[in-house]
């Protein structure tokens, strides 16, 4: 991973599209309704850094669109066509936070960074966590290159890929239970990288006005049967992430869904709602032997949001449907192990003699 030279000040572009990070009390609850520069402004800004601001949308994250989502992609590809650019930090709320930054993820070609953050209290609150987030967020953004998209959070430093909420309230709220530790943490000035994510090949940006496929998400559970599933066909989905039990297991009449699905040329993907570890085929008698028999696809450690995300990007993708199984499988398998990425954030001193 190449090491930032920092003579320059670094110039970032805060994307900001609302959250709890912009929320203010509305009477009955929180809402986001602050602008980028009023949730900016509640932050200090690191020595050497200047921050332009892009107010994209201003929503609660519950409420985010595959829509909205492209939208940001476009924005930051439109950000990064400014060569002077040095990075991007995107303001997100936190529920699906993991689904933008995974999209993201898997069509950014940039070697500038985009690190998603935001907060579990609002904006203004007297120990609110989104002014020390943004700030760790910005010096992130300046300090690295080659990691992909990032999210940045309760001084941890996560990869797009495989990091979900694991706390609702809590302020260390973004964790990928899967992994042996994180990319990297902040402290004493510094952003310390261990290692480089895992990254498969980025995919060409999808065209502007693309219509966009209906991806679902069905879980198994005791007494379950194809009812959902059935419906999420009827209802027009091209693809369904199935999120079953154990490693990967659901029940014949789900696997004859399955395949009837498949035949129709329907992208069927298979999660688990276990939180931590691989999916495997291990059984059969409607387990995940029969489904990939099926025609299904096992997504790894990708758990339900960012294994349907998976599945809308391969859709989205100018891929023929006899090979959109391969590109599928393509997106979620993780490449070959790289070697240890160097620390950064090393003073402007050893900076230089890089």
């Amino acid at each position: 991973m190449e090491r930032i030279r920092n003579e320059a000040p670094r110039r970032i572009t805060l994307i900001s599209t609302g959250g709890t990070i912009a929320s203010r009390w509305q009477g009955t609850g929180y809402a986001a309704d602050a602008g980028g520069d009023t949730v900016l402004a509640s932050a200090a800004t690191p020595d050497g850094v200047t921050v332009e601001v892009v107010d994209l949308f201003n929503v609660n994250s519950s409420r985010m669109t595959s829509e909205l989502q492209l939208t940001l992609l476009r924005t930051v590809r439109e950000v990064l066509a400014d060569p002077g650019v040095d990075g991007i930090v995107v303001t997100h709320g936190t529920d699906t936070l993991e689904e933008s930054a995974f999209l993201l993820d898997l069509f950014h070609d940039d070697p500038r960074p985009v690190v998603f953050t935001g907060a579990q209290k609002p904006l203004g609150a007297t120990d609110g966590d989104g002014p020390g987030n943004m700030y760790d967020a910005l010096q992130v953004a300046a300090s690295v290159r080659d990691l992909g998209v990032l999210v940045v959070f309760d001084g941890t430093v996560h990869a797009a890929r495989g990091t979900v909420k694991t706390q609702t309230l809590a302020a260390n709220a973004f964790a990928d239970p899967s992994a042996a530790e994180p990319l990297g943490r902040l402290g004493f000035g510094r952003v310390d990288i261990r290692h480089k994510p895992e990254r498969p090949a980025p995919l060409p940006a999808p065209e502007a006005g693309a219509a966009i496929p209906r991806v679902d998400v069905v879980m198994h559970h005791s007494d379950a049967d194809a009812t959902l599933f059935e419906a999420a066909l009827a209802a027009g989905a091209q693809g369904i992430v199935l999120v079953a039990t154990g490693a990967g297991n659901a029940t014949p009449e789900l696997v004859d869904a399955v395949a009837a699905a498949v035949r129709r040329g329907v992208l069927v993907a298979v999660s688990t709602r276990v939180p931590a570890g691989p999916l495997a085929e291990l059984y059969t008698g409607g387990g995940a032997v029969d489904l990939v028999a099926a025609g299904a696809v096992l997504t790894g450690t990708l758990r339900a949001g960012q294994a349907r995300i998976a599945v809308l990007a391969t859709l989205l993708s100018d891929t023929a449907p006899a090979s959109r199984t391969d590109l599928l499988r393509r997106l979620i398998a993780a490449p070959a192990p790289t070697t240890p990425a160097p620390a950064t954030g090393a003073t402007d001193g050893e900076r230089a003699a890089a």
